[in-house]
């Protein structure tokens, strides 16, 4: 049975220096992202479009949003699978190629958890367990770009 969930947020553009999109080096990319219950996210375009690197850009929240779902799908198969994880983290990274006319889009983004697991015989299978978990994620399985791991597995 399918089940539909749903999600809200606002977001409030405060990038107005006072001319508005009078140029467009003329206006701020900053903004707000807010969800009831949750902490705002300070947002703004990446450096090399005018953004601000000390606030997080959409890029980055792809990126950190795969990642996120990885490793929540991940934890519950290796749960499901008797795999007790006591340690995971990733370094992952996307490739996003720009277009003559100003567009662009991600062509790749590759995981790196590292996993610690608490029983030396359950290596080989926690090491597989990142298949199940690619294909229940449900960031990557909305994304028109591959979603490669390079994962590790060791013990305690």
């Amino acid at each position: 049975m399918n089940v539909d969930h749903h999600f809200a947020l606002t977001l409030e553009w405060t990038g107005n220096r006072g001319t508005g999109t009078s140029g467009y080096r003329d206006y701020g990319r900053d903004h707000v992202v807010r969800a009831e219950g949750n902490p705002p996210i300070e947002g703004s375009s990446d450096r090399a479009f005018f953004g601000d690197p000390e606030r997080w850009n959409p890029e980055e929240l792809l990126v950190a949003a795969l990642s996120q779902c990885h490793l929540l799908s991940y934890l519950h198969v290796a749960q499901r699978h008797g795999v007790v994880v006591t340690a995971y983290s990733d370094s992952a990274t996307g490739t996003m190629t720009t277009t003559a006319d100003g567009g662009g889009h991600f062509t790749s983004v590759t995981l790196r958890p590292d996993v610690t697991v608490s029983d030396p015989a359950h290596i080989e299978l926690a090491q597989s367990l990142h298949e199940e978990a690619a294909r229940l994620c449900f960031i990557a399985s909305s994304v028109n770009f591959p979603v490669e791991h390079e994962s590790v597995a060791h013990v305690a």
